[in-house]
Formats: structure tokens, sequence, C-alpha cells
């Protein structure tokens, strides 16, 4: 198990999570995901790495976008 922490600009509520939330959880191979609307900060577990840009389209699927 891999654990990863990306921060998402924009998320300002709890419905700004569950999209984040819900996009990240159909990546391949990720078991959970845990947003922190206050920090930005989301953390995913997955089987092995996931690459950035993988992260990066499912996070502006939902509607926002990963901090550089």
């Amino acid at each position: 198990m891999t654990e990863s922490t990306y921060t998402v600009e924009g998320m300002t509520c709890g419905h700004c999570a569950t999209s984040v939330r819900e996009e990240v959880s159909e990546l391949e191979g990720v078991h959970s995901v845990e947003v922190d609307v206050e920090s930005g900060r989301v953390t995913v577990t997955s089987e092995a790495a996931l690459p950035a840009d993988v992260v990066a389209a499912a996070v502006t699927e939902a509607g926002y976008r990963l901090a550089a």
C-alpha cells in the first residue's frame, strides 16, 4: 500500500470534498480517499503510487485543481 497526499485548490464545503473523493476513488488501485476541506489536503491510499497527472485529471473532472 502507498499513501500519497495532494493539495487541492478551490474546495470550500462538504459537497466539494464528496466530488473530489468520488472522482479519485474511481482510479484503478485506489483503496481510500480522505479529504480535509479546511486545508485542501487529499490523502489517497492505493496499491501502488499513482501518476500525478492521473490524479490531477480526476481532480479536474471534479471541478478543482491540484496546487502546484
